[in-house]
């Protein structure tokens, strides 16, 4: 049992309820109690935190990573999509299991020190002979102590084909299904607190054949799981799609059975107005990554018709290779300026990004029942921000200071009751021997593709 006293709450529940001063009790890895003044002090040996000059919110949710490119940071900096892949692709052909789990271990690590809990991470890159890659990104999470919705992904169209990817990193379609559906069975967990989940997600449309991804969508419905894929990023694949298939890339998407509540798509910069009609009636989600998006010039998304035309909504990260930040408190703050840069000053305020940042991702993953809000009953993932301090100094409003202010500190970051990080320290690893084991592996990858 946890209480954490004297902090300002922002639950981010459908009513908006905030707490100036208040408190949050937590009993067996649930909240138990929420609400205005001091916390009641339980019979039960507990640990009584005083987090006097916290806010205290939801933890973070990731909805869209590639933890693998923490390996391959600072490459193709002044490149187009199209062309920052054609740069990475040969350099990720060297991608084994050892590469994976040290690079997924520090980008996980990074992400729990700026406030994310779960995080959803899109593996799709399976060179032959690399060993088993899927399994060293699991284990990652599990080093490192916060969900991981691991999506199991899959390209299967080679340059030979009309692709981007070489011919030798992309997999037989038949192979990728059952290899997508071994990976359901081994890894995923139905529970409403599971730590693993398995989604399916074929990379992206010049990426994958149109049996793959039919395929994947009926075998995802089979087994009840989720569907991600990355969607209208550019306008670059945009002429494809047209070029290929005669429609827009969503006009597409619908044609294969990937629209619906069930699934979400990366970036959707590129969208019409029947585009994010059509996301907003069928449920379908959203991971908006406005940092990547600024680093590789593909437009901004329009983030609040998508929300107003009732699609979920949520916040990405996206690889480091396209973020080497690759931190997620800062997407807050970038998500409201995008936004307002694209529809003025009223389009989005700090309560709507950080929205977005929990509950929107909450939703956008499929987990809204149990996770992106604080209220009783449900998991207990929180993460209590430090306010103290010049950088925070006569800001009254809590929320504004984690959203517009200096990335402030965690005074503790929480998944399940558990302690993951505690005063700006991860106490799951050590950072030290974290960035040596990445080193190594960016170097070792470098090296094979020179």
């Amino acid at each position: 049992m946890i209480v954490l006293d004297r902090c300002a709450v922002s639950t981010v529940d459908e009513a908006g309820t905030e707490h100036l001063s208040g408190h949050v009790v937590i009993d067996g890895g649930r909240v138990k109690s929420v609400g205005s003044g001091p916390a009641p002090r339980p019979y039960e040996s507990h640990t009584y935190v005083d987090a006097s000059s916290c806010l205290v919110t939801p933890g973070l949710i990731n909805t869209h990573h590639h933890l693998y490119q923490w390996a391959t940071r600072g490459l193709a900096t002044d490149a187009t999509l199209f062309e920052w892949l054609t740069t990475l692709y040969p350099v990720w052909r060297g991608l084994d299991d050892t590469v994976t789990h040290a690079a997924a271990s520090a980008g996980l690590a990074r992400l729990a020190l700026t406030g994310c809990t779960l995080a959803a991470d899109h593996h799709y890159v399976f060179p032959s002979g690399g060993g088993d890659v899927f399994d060293a990104l699991v284990s990652a999470g599990r080093r490192i102590g916060i969900r991981l919705e691991a999506i199991r992904g899959s390209m299967d169209r080679g340059q030979s084909h009309g692709g981007l990817p070489p011919d030798n990193l992309v997999e037989e379609t038949e192979a990728a299904l059952i290899a997508t559906e071994q990976a359901i069975g081994d890894y995923h967990s139905t529970a409403d607190d599971a730590l693993v989940r398995v989604a399916v997600g074929p990379c992206s449309p010049f990426s994958v054949s149109r049996e793959l991804m039919t395929g994947a969508a009926a075998l995802a419905r089979r087994h009840g799981v989720r569907l991600h894929t990355h969607l209208a990023e550019t306008l670059d694949e945009e002429e494809q799609c047209l070029a290929e298939n005669g429609c827009t890339p969503t006009e597409y998407a619908e044609q294969l059975g990937w629209l619906g509540s069930d699934v979400w798509l990366a970036h959707t910069v590129h969208l019409n107005a029947d585009a994010v009609k059509r996301l907003g009636a069928t449920r379908t989600g959203s991971a908006h990554c406005p940092t990547s998006n600024g680093r590789l010039g593909t437009g901004i998304a329009p983030v609040r018709d998508l929300l107003d035309a009732g699609a979920p909504v949520g916040l990405g990260v996206d690889g480091a290779a396209s973020n080497e930040d690759g931190g997620l408190v800062v997407e807050l703050r970038s998500a409201l300026y995008q936004a307002r840069q694209r529809g003025g000053p009223g389009a989005m305020d700090a309560r709507k990004a950080l929205w977005m940042g929990t509950m929107g991702g909450a939703q956008v993953l499929g987990r809204d029942d149990a996770l992106g809000s604080i209220e009783p009953g449900k998991v207990a993932d929180l993460a209590v921000w430090d306010l103290s301090g010049m950088d925070y100094a006569g800001i009254a409003d809590p929320v504004a200071a984690l959203v517009l202010g200096t990335p402030p500190p965690l005074k503790l970051l929480i998944v399940g009751g558990e302690v993951v990080v505690r005063d700006g320290v991860l106490l799951t690893a050590s950072t030290d021997e974290l960035a040596r084991d990445l080193s190594a592996a960016s170097a070792k990858l470098q090296e094979a593709a020179r």
